[in-house]
């Protein structure tokens, strides 16, 4: 393929993951929520609706279902969850297994969101470590 005279090549998944990955550092579980706990960091859980019925919520996560991200999370959008205050924000994405939260992450941080980053194993890894799972309702944008 030609782009502007520039032969560029198709990119499978796991090497756009690769690339993404490189432009920041991602956090595991237990520094997750111990920045949440102390105020640090706002846990965004983008999982659809069947995985959070299935599998519970995490405590205090905004809930933000993947299509609405970029817009519940721009400070300067007109539909901004409160929370979302700063371009300095401390965004931690979360998904199922933390693969689409790194791709959310990518899309963040073009918003000017610098210091957005994803859970490394996403839910199931937070869970699997033993941290705070309710089957009720955490906050929701």
């Amino acid at each position: 393929m030609s782009i502007n005279g520039v032969e560029k090549r198709p990119v499978g998944i796991d090497e756009l993951l690769d690339r993404v990955r490189a432009g920041y550092e991602r956090i595991v579980p237990r520094e997750a929520y111990e920045a949440a706990q102390g105020g640090e960091a706002l846990l965004v859980d983008i999982r659809y609706a069947a995985l959070r019925e299935r599998d519970g919520l995490i405590p205090g996560a905004l809930v933000v279902e993947r299509n609405e991200l970029e817009w519940r999370l721009d400070p300067q959008g007109s539909h901004r969850a409160t929370e979302a205050t700063s371009h300095d924000l401390r965004v931690v994405v979360i998904c199922n297994e933390g693969y689409a939260s790194s791709l959310a992450v990518e899309s963040l941080r073009r918003l000017g969101l610098h210091r957005a980053t994803d859970l490394v194993g996403g839910f199931q890894a937070w869970r699997a470590d033993g941290l705070p799972v309710t089957s009720e309702g955490g906050a929701k944008a």
